[in-house]
């Protein structure tokens, strides 16, 4: 049995209390506001396709960027692990372009946010961006059905740091 993996990333840039979404347009696929991201490139790293991803469409370049976490999807009749890897950036240089190439950029309100169009799982992980600590989301999913076959959801604190 042959697997297909996909790997993408998802970058959430902020500053202050705003962060930075892309108003994808229907012809693009996953419309509505989401993150900047793609596809990893092989064999670049997926916190460097991250950082690429934010530059090729946004035209920042991202400083401070930590790991969130890991969102996938698998389907067991197509035989697909689609895999994406989450960052938070908070510092950047580098202006917006003029022309994005995958849709109107917008600084939004983070408490705003959520009250935009969006996907029902981007909506789903867009507040654990910002929480302390890692997820990892991980979904059975049939597409022929659109139904969730299964989940595991897990959700890592920051260890504390030992006192000497």
């Amino acid at each position: 049995m042959s697997i297909t993996y996909k790997m993408y990333t998802m970058c959430m840039v902020q500053d202050k209390d705003k962060v930075l979404l892309i108003n994808r347009p229907d012809k693009k696929g996953f419309p509505g506001y989401i993150a900047p991201g793609g596809k990893v490139d092989f064999p670049e790293s997926f916190v460097n396709g991250a950082i690429r991803e934010v530059q090729e469409e946004t035209g920042l370049i991202v400083k401070d960027i930590i790991y969130k976490g890991l969102e996938e999807f698998c389907d067991p009749h197509t035989n697909l692990r689609y895999m994406v890897f989450n960052y938070l950036a908070t510092s950047f240089e580098g202006s917006l372009l003029e022309n994005p190439p995958e849709g109107e950029l917008l600084w939004v309100n983070k408490e705003e946010a959520l009250k935009l169009p969006m996907q029902s799982w981007f909506a789903r992980r867009f507040p654990l961006f910002f929480q302390e600590g890692t997820f990892e989301l991980s979904y059975v999913w049939d597409e022929k059905t659109r139904e969730t076959l299964d989940k595991t959801e897990r959700y890592y604190s920051l260890a504390p740091v030992q006192q000497h």
